[in-house]
């Protein structure tokens, strides 16, 4: 019986794990009852559990019943987060927490690394050990980091480390990936116009920092197209802009704000500077001041070339090549895994979920019938390194 088989005979327990967790999402930092549920299973499993790293992370150990002179960790991440938003579904598992949904799939990421643990505990002719990492708070890029500096990958060290996600539109038992950069680097910035207010008839003796703001907007469409290689894909994107309410009144202040997205951190900190000093100048121009605030949620995803093969190979192994594609196009939405992924050399794949509504829309849902697929390709990839037979 192949993985997927094996693993797809418990479907109707993990689709119930699935829908429970999208019934009630928890957002950032706060998955308490998520990882109150994955502890509990993964015991009742007979795994090694370690609750509270990196806030509400969750670390499963799993060991190998082999021996060996040197044994070989491999680490499995899943994300456990739901996002601030409504959802629109109206189905028996839709969200039961208003303003809070799971509209990415990490119910269902974590479910599959549920569902690849509970086959690893029970099949453990391997060597080594494999790590379980359930983590928070991935929409806000935060999560990762934590658990890193909470200790994750000293105390759970790993040779190689594993991750998947959802893909709306991709067949459900297909696959994708690419070596090298895979999603972008990630960054959330404001920019803050001080003006001087007033009347609205009285413009003369404003400052205005609406005007000052409107030209900024314009002028931050030259960062990329003037500054940055044609070479280098990038996107700076303004997203909002925050100021009075009044008719006849012209603020003090007005806020910018939006998302810059590259592959390369050259590219981030050029566009960076570029930002900031374009924002000093323009806003001077209207006799005001501007002070740019640029965040870095994460850096590039970037897959190590062998370790992309690895998995890619894996994969190929359970569903046959023509399932897999290995040059997935690069994207633009960014994903935390990128912080395990600076510190130990891995792969990120994408699963197919089907069609439906794409992620982050408030009518997604996660398809059930991933379930096997995902959690065998992660039980495929573990078994690959600690070469089992």
């Amino acid at each position: 019986m192949s993985i997927t088989d094996a693993i797809a005979q418990h479907l109707p327990e993990y689709t119930a794990w699935r829908r429970d967790f999208h019934a009630h999402p928890e957002v950032a930092f706060e998955e308490t009852r998520t990882a109150g549920l994955v502890a509990e299973r993964l015991e009742a499993m007979g795994i090694e559990v370690h609750r509270g790293i990196g806030g509400t992370g969750v670390v499963g150990v799993i060991r190998g019943a082999r021996g060996g002179n040197t044994p070989r960790t491999v680490g499995l991440r899943a994300d456990m987060d739901a996002l601030p938003m409504q959802e629109a579904n109206a189905f028996a598992h839709a969200s039961a927490s208003p303003g809070r949904m799971h509209a990415c799939g990490h119910d269902g990421h974590t479910t599959m690394l549920l569902a690849a643990a509970r086959h690893l505990a029970e099949n453990r002719d391997f060597e080594g050990s494999v790590h379980l990492f359930f983590q928070p708070a991935e929409e806000v890029g935060g999560g990762g980091p934590a658990m890193i500096r909470d200790g994750a990958l000293t105390r759970f060290p790993c040779d190689a480390i594993y991750a998947l996600h959802n893909k709306p539109g991709l067949p459900v038992g297909q696959y994708a990936l690419r070596p090298g950069p895979m999603l972008a680097g990630v960054t959330f910035w404001d920019i803050a116009i001080q003006g001087r207010g007033g009347h609205a008839a009285r413009p003369e003796v404003t400052q205005d920092p609406v005007v000052a703001g409107a030209a900024l907007i314009s002028a931050l469409q030259s960062v990329v197209a003037r500054n940055v290689s044609p070479h280098a894909r990038a996107v700076l994107s303004v997203t909002g802009m925050e100021t009075g309410r009044a008719y006849n009144v012209i603020p003090d202040q007005v806020r910018l704000f939006g998302t810059v997205r590259t592959f390369d951190v050259a590219v981030t900190d050029l566009i960076r500077a570029r930002m900031g000093a374009l924002a000093e100048s323009v806003a001077a121009g209207f006799g005001c001041r501007a002070a740019l605030d640029f965040r870095v949620l994460t850096p590039p995803l970037v897959n190590s070339a062998d370790h992309a093969a690895r998995f890619g190979d894996a994969v190929a192994a359970l569903v046959g090549e023509a399932a897999l594609d290995r040059a997935q196009e690069a994207s633009m939405g960014g994903e935390d895994f990128a912080y395990f992924l600076q510190a130990v050399p891995g792969a990120f794949i994408n699963i197919g979920n089907g069609e439906g509504a794409d992620l982050h829309h408030p009518k997604y849902d996660f398809n059930d019938a991933a379930i096997p697929h995902g959690a065998a390709a992660l039980v495929a990839v573990a078994l690959r390194e600690l070469s089992a037979g």
